[in-house]
């Protein structure tokens, strides 16, 4: 028994029946459009770091450099220099340290006001701490006029991952 002889697909739809489907854009795709409308750009929505809470992402905020101290300068023949310090910064509603990395260290000197811009809180020992990475933004800004509130110092406060059981109803 031998099977009928197909005849190759040519431009346009399979023939009915064959249970083959059109793959690809779809017709309307090939047609020539207008230029794209821009999309218009958010305003970004500040944050205090009273605000803040453990694995978050997203946070803009404008703070106070109070202090920087280096915490590794590394040196290595593939990557280069790296350096990692911890400053903490504030706003009037509390403080945090801040994990700055390489080129970042040279941003967030004592006394200078800042924006952070798509920051994240990461967890070290069970202690938040504000960093930024390559999909966010330090910028200095001019300074601020509010008295950092320095007693209400986020990083201090311990949190501790709990798994939390489902109950069977």
């Amino acid at each position: 028994m031998s099977t009928p002889a197909r005849r190759p697909f040519r431009r346009g739809a399979p023939p009915p029946g064959t249970g083959y489907v059109r793959r690809g854009p779809p017709a309307d795709a090939a047609k020539p459009r207008g230029p794209a409308a821009p999309v218009p750009l958010r305003k970004p929505v500040f944050t205090t770091i009273d605000q803040l809470r453990p694995q978050t992402h997203g946070h803009t905020l404008t703070a106070r450099v109070l202090s920087a101290r280096t915490v590794l300068e590394k040196h290595s023949t593939h990557v280069g220099r790296t350096r990692v310090a911890e400053c903490l910064v504030g706003d009037h509603t509390g403080t945090i340290l801040v994990t700055a990395r390489n080129d970042q260290i040279d941003l967030v000197k004592p006394d200078t006001t800042v924006i952070f811009r798509n920051a994240k809180i990461d967890m070290f020992k069970g202690t938040m701490r504000l960093a930024v990475d390559k999909w966010g933004r330090i910028e200095v800004t001019d300074a601020a006029e509010f008295k950092v509130k320095e007693d209400n110092n986020m990083s201090l406060v311990e949190y501790e991952l709990v798994d939390v059981a489902e109950e069977e109803d």
